[in-house]
């Protein structure tokens, strides 16, 4: 196969580190699934109870995931919309190093203070156990019954009936609902610009591979 380094030469930097991230991809995983998706994001939503210690099993899938540099563990922290939310440690530092260059704004200020003292680093016993602290689960509602949610970088905890309103709303609610709009309003958010990059892009990448193919 031809160097990577050679490809860049005649192809954008960002379209051979797509095709290299992909070709890396099927080695490693096999997987025509992680392929076309590239990175790995969180998805799904699983039921769960806390018990006498305010502890709940977190789902195997969602357990490989958060795994980060080879270590399982993670930053449990207030989110927006009234959850929780489970951060890797890695995208946890991204957050703070962006909430750093705001921290002399005094609107935010209040929210920093609430936010940072509540952050909790976790990780999972042996059976796949998180200890929720008590402060964070009264500040959300959460009493006994949860929803586990993917929500593309996190994974969020919901009280159960909050999530099931959310939803139920979502799904049988009036054509112009809230969460409706909400979801039109994100899909257009990618614009036609975006298409037309990823279109391009594609088409480097069919390309690329013809000539591997060819060599």
């Amino acid at each position: 196969m031809q160097d990577m380094n050679n490809l860049s030469t005649r192809f954008p930097t960002e379209i051979v580190a797509n095709f290299s991230a992909r070709c890396y991809a099927v080695e490693k995983c096999g997987n025509t699934r992680a392929t076309i998706l590239g990175t790995p994001f969180f998805s799904g939503s699983y039921s769960a109870k806390l018990d006498e210690k305010n502890r709940f099993v977190l789902p195997q899938e969602l357990r490989y995931q958060l795994v980060d540099n080879g270590v399982l563990e993670f930053t449990i922290a207030l989110s927006m919309g009234g959850c929780l939310a489970i951060y890797r440690k890695s995208d946890m530092e991204g957050i703070v190093e962006g909430f750093r260059k705001m921290r002399h704004m005094a609107k935010f200020q209040k929210f920093f203070t609430l936010f940072f003292s509540t952050l909790t680093e976790g990780t999972c016993d042996k059976i796949g156990r998180v200890s929720l602290p008590s402060v964070l689960a009264s500040g959300v509602g959460i009493k006994k019954e949860i929803i586990i949610a993917g929500a593309l970088d996190k994974v969020e905890l919901w009280p159960k009936e909050v999530y099931e309103r959310d939803l139920a709303s979502f799904v049988g609610g009036e054509k112009g609902s809230e969460l409706r709009m909400m979801m039109q309003e994100a899909f257009s958010c990618l614009g036609k610009e975006f298409e037309s990059d990823e279109g391009k892009i594609e088409k480097a990448i069919e390309k690329l591979q013809d000539e591997v193919v060819l060599l």
